[in-house]
């Protein structure tokens, strides 16, 4: 990197970085200054540290002696910074790596950085210090103040993305951009890169499909842009707008485009220097890119004539339309190389660029052209490519040969390019990698820098071109040159007279040299007119509505009492100073607006969405194309405060709202509305299912949620092994008709937040089912939390692995209560009738032991829990047949509880488990329960003893079902 002070400053500083292949990065960097305009260099490392590797030189452009240098990210994140043109530096460390900067236009110690993860950082005190503006934001979307248009100098325009991905347009003050304090001055959401603050406009795109647009310039109030349609692919079409920005017409379809060498995009339309109105643009038609020039801002296209004389000053013969010259556009991305087209401001009139001479565009066989009256007529001064730079404000040309090949030799022209004197700036010839002139062109040095060798150093030529002026230019020197289109003299609505310096007189300009001699205004004609917004020009020249225009819509966006302008269909091209004449027949008539009732009221939310989270400031917007605001109209709005940035209001409840806007005055109203979503957050969903349910018989299914927000929650349903999808509220009905064990999910969705809970159910043709109760010691430790009773159930069916005809339920609660089901034998062929006998033996077996307290288990040393039946009596065999009572459905169905831990019992051992045994019944087992050891890591309250070994299994009475608060857990008030 290559830095000029300029502006009579004898300084400059180059940066060099060793970049190894084999590492993929940069391993060593110097700094280099001059104090002589490059005849010495003094390398200043040790000034900035020597161990330290940079990466990127910047300078303040309000003031050249400040400088600011990056370290290299991979090594360290830290900025130097110099007020003395690099004589000495300050050091700063970064907590952020620094990927741009952006210097205020006026404010020489503000900065903008933008860093590697998207935030975006401001300083006021020269990098010094940085405080964070905002995260997620779009690189090289972020934009200081309007000068004269923002009231705050220090508000920022960036564009950021919201936690979903979207880009909105956000503006705020650096120092207070919290999220109350950030504004929105486009309500909703916008197209991803496409905000661009350019001199009095701020562009962005909405979100369209099948549309790109890139602003082109702004200059002279006026905008042009680029759009590329949805079957356009490497063409663009481009339009030029009113002088409000707002209103655009075609100027030219197709065209063409480039990538350049980092993959942006660039529209083949070069702006001419020094001459307003004048642009040169690369247009495809019919498969061919042609090249056309306009010199009253796009209103009319012609081809460029071809130079009548080829290098040698043969005849070329070259006829229009088939046959003209065609130039390349290219700008340089490099700012030490020029483009393939230059022109300059100091020097009107004058254009060298590349191009061929033929039907079309192409890069074969091109050459050097220049011209030397703004376009009209062109010569070729060069058969091969060459970068040409303007010395001396444009009183001459210098250009250097484009080749792959080391040079040793320029050539110079004092005649706008007629003849050329070659001079040899190096006795070993040189690869050229760029040229520095000095800005501001005041002390007639440049500077050559490249290589001997693909693996030589970097070399430094510095050029003094003075002494090739023999003199300074006196009055005699001067000549007029009369600005005109093909002899047409009134361009752009007046006679321009400009004074240039006779070619081949070897004089410097003088510093306070102007160009513009004199400018009169024209007649205006027809041809200073072009068609207004909406209206297309037809084949015998005229203007007239286009198919989709309809002239009168235009009066009905105005307020009673107040003017509009009636267009013509025709307006004065923008910058045009023509006067009297057509003026005004052409120019659109005042006329007053009329009463209307109110029409095409809109009503949106700021963000652009339908939701907002519970609690949070909702700003809505209203808007009103056709509105008269002359007559009483007004806005009724409710419970809510108006502000010049929109309606705000704060919900404080849950569910869909209706919004509603009205706007009325004497002759009418008109109303909208919107349905706005308040969500609130799910924190936690259960399912409440049945643990056993009858095959071919309905099942009711409930999604409990906390907190409890219907109207703004969505369920989703998967139900009995299947993918298929149900949507419904929160509980839903549904049969089974597939026995075994059935899988049911279900998901709650409020907002962005999204919960699942999942419950297994056995489904059987019949079974049956007993109460039981525990001793009341157990609920001393019942901390009643679901991972209690699921550690429980662990321990227990570690120790039961064989049979599977049991299936028990802890309801949650005090007092601790379960159910025990008892499953028909899937593994007995006897059929029905024997399982139905099987399963009497077993219940009769289980109350036999129950009721005699036989069945126990050891909670925790020193502590025994006896299990008890609820009741004495059963209830009636359950099935799926209709002869069995509704009564035991209802018992079945009772004891659907969130949460609940199962325990599979799988086998019986009749053994005697009692320290005092008691002597057994005729018929009727002791049952015991040897368990393993819990090795889980379930965490409990310290209050809590955990479920360890020898767990004996008893139930024991009082079934009472507890149906408490489910969310959140609390284990001190014994609910959740």
């Amino acid at each position: 990197m290559v830095h000029w002070s300029g502006h009579n400053s004898s300084v400059i500083l180059i940066l060099t970085k060793l970049y190894d292949f084999n590492l993929g990065s940069v391993t060593e960097s110097s700094l280099w200054r001059s104090t002589d305009y490059g005849t010495t260099y003094e390398k200043v490392n040790d000034k900035v540290g020597l161990k330290t590797v940079l990466s990127y030189l910047y300078v303040c452009p309000t003031n050249k002696r400040k400088i600011m240098v990056l370290s290299d990210p991979d090594r360290e994140s830290s900025v130097l910074i110099s007020s003395d043109e690099g004589a000495s530096y300050q050091k700063f460390r970064l907590t952020f790596y620094i990927v741009s900067l952006l210097f205020h236009p006026t404010q020489e110690d503000w900065v903008l950085a933008y860093s590697h993860d998207q935030k975006l950082y401001s300083s006021m005190d020269f990098g010094r210090k940085w405080q964070l503006v905002h995260e997620h934001v779009t690189p090289n979307r972020f934009y200081w103040s309007v000068i004269g248009l923002d009231k705050e100098l220090d508000l920022v325009h960036m564009e950021a993305h919201t936690v979903d991905g979207r880009a909105q347009y956000v503006t705020c003050r650096i120092q207070a951009c919290s999220e109350s304090s950030r504004n929105f001055p486009f309500p909703g959401y916008i197209d991803t890169s496409s905000l661009v603050v350019q001199d009095d406009y701020v562009f962005i795109q909405d979100i369209v499909i099948g549309m790109d647009m890139h602003i082109i310039s702004t200059d002279e109030n006026q905008v042009f842009a680029a759009v590329q349609e949805w079957n356009q692919n490497d063409t663009y079409n481009l339009y030029t707008s009113d002088t409000r920005g707002i209103y655009f017409t075609l100027a030219l379809e197709n065209v063409k485009t480039t990538r350049g060498l980092e993959g942006n995009m660039m529209i083949d339309l070069y702006e001419v220097a020094g001459i307003k109105g004048m642009f040169i643009a690369n247009r495809k038609l019919d498969s061919q890119v042609k090249t056309y020039i306009t010199y009253n801002k796009g209103r009319d296209w012609r081809l460029l004539q071809a130079p009548a004389l080829d290098l040698a000053g043969n005849e070329i013969h070259c006829v229009l339309p088939f046959c003209s010259l065609h130039l390349h556009l290219q700008m340089s991305e490099n700012p030490y190389t020029s483009g393939s087209i230059s022109s300059k401001s100091s020097a009107p009139g004058i254009i060298v660029a590349t191009g061929n001479i033929g039907s079309e565009l192409s890069y074969n066989n091109v050459g050097m052209y220049i011209s030397s009256d703004a376009g009209n007529n062109w010569r070729q001064i060069f058969e091969e490519e060459y970068s040409i730079w303007f010395l001396d404000k444009g009183g001459a040309l210098l250009a250097v040969k484009q080749a792959t090949v080391p040079i040793r030799h320029l050539w110079i022209s004092f005649d706008e390019g007629k003849q050329w004197s070659r001079h040899s700036f190096s006795l070993v010839p040189l690869f050229v990698d760029g040229v520095l002139v000095e800005p501001g062109a005041e002390s007639q040095i440049m500077t050559f820098f490249g290589h001997f060798s693909h693996h030589s150093e970097w070399q430094l030529i510095k050029i003094d071109y003075k002494s090739i002026f023999t003199r300074r230019c006196t009055e005699g020197d001067y000549q007029t040159w009369h600005l005109h289109n093909q002899g047409e003299p009134c361009v752009m609505g007046e006679k321009q007279i400009y004074m240039k310096r006779r070619p081949g007189n070897h004089c410097m300009l003088e510093k306070d040299y102007s160009r513009i001699l004199s400018a009169e205004p024209c007649i205006c004609r027809a041809s200073d007119f072009e068609c207004d917004y909406g209206y297309e020009r037809r084949s015998d020249g005229k203007c007239l509505p286009a198919f989709w225009f309809n002239p009168a819509s235009v009066s009905r966006s105005c307020s009673y009492g107040r003017n509009y302008l009636n267009s013509t269909g025709y307006r004065k091209v923008v910058s045009n100073n023509c006067t009297k004449g057509v003026k005004e027949i052409y120019t659109a008539k005042k006329q007053q607006c009329q009463v209307r009732a109110p029409k095409g009221l809109q009503l949106l939310t700021s963000e652009g969405k339908m939701t907002a989270t519970l609690g949070t400031n909702v700003t809505f917007l209203v808007h009103l194309e056709e509105l008269d605001f002359g007559d009483g109209t007004a806005v009724s709005y409710s419970n809510l405060t108006w502000t010049k940035d929109g309606i705000k209001h704060v919900y404080k409840s849950a569910g869909i709202f209706r919004v509603t806007a009205l706007a009325e005055n004497s002759l009418g109203f008109d109303s909208t509305s919107l349905y706005l979503h308040i969500t609130c957050a799910v924190e936690h969903v259960h399912l409440l299912a049945p643990f056993v349910a009858i095959k071919n018989k309905e099942v009711n299914l409930t999604a409990v949620v906390w907190p409890s927000n219907p109207r703004t929650v969505t369920y989703f349903w998967w139900l009995s092994n299947s993918t298929e999808l149900y949507l419904s509220v929160k509980f839903i009905s549904y049969t089974f008709t597939v026995e075994g064990m059935n899988i049911v999910t279900v998901q709650v969705s409020s907002g962005n937040n999204i919960l699942q809970d999942t419950k297994a159910i056995a489904v059987q043709e019949f079974f049956k089912s007993l109460l039981l109760s525990f001793s009341p010691n157990l609920d001393e430790y019942n901390p009643n939390i679901p991972e209690w009773r699921q550690d429980v159930g662990r321990i227990i069916k570690k120790a039961l692995l064989q049979v599977k005809q049991l299936l028990v339920a802890v309801f949650p609660g005090v007092p601790t209560a379960a159910e025990l089901f008892i499953l028909p034998n899937k593994n007995q062929s006897e059929g029905r009738k024997k399982s139905e006998e099987d399963l009497e033996h077993i219940s009769a077996v289980l109350i036999s032991a129950l009721n005699q307290n036989l069945v126990e288990f050891e909670l925790k040393p020193g502590i025994r829990v006896i299990v008890y039946i609820t009741q004495l009596t059963l209830a009636p065999l359950v099935d799926s047949s209709p002869r069995h009572s509704s009564s035991a459905m209802l018992m079945l169905l009772s004891v659907v509880f969130l949460g609940l831990a199962v325990f599979l019992i799988y086998k019986f051992k009749r053994t005697t488990t009692s320290n005092k045994p008691s002597p057994p019944l005729p018929g009727t087992p002791r049952i015991s329960l040897n368990t393993l050891p819990n090795t889980t890591t379930q965490s409990f309250p310290p209050e809590v003893p955990r479920v360890v070994a020898h767990l004996h299994f008893t139930f024991s009475h009082n079934a009472t079902l507890y149906n408490k608060q489910i969310f959140p857990p609390k284990h001190s008030n014994g609910h959740y």
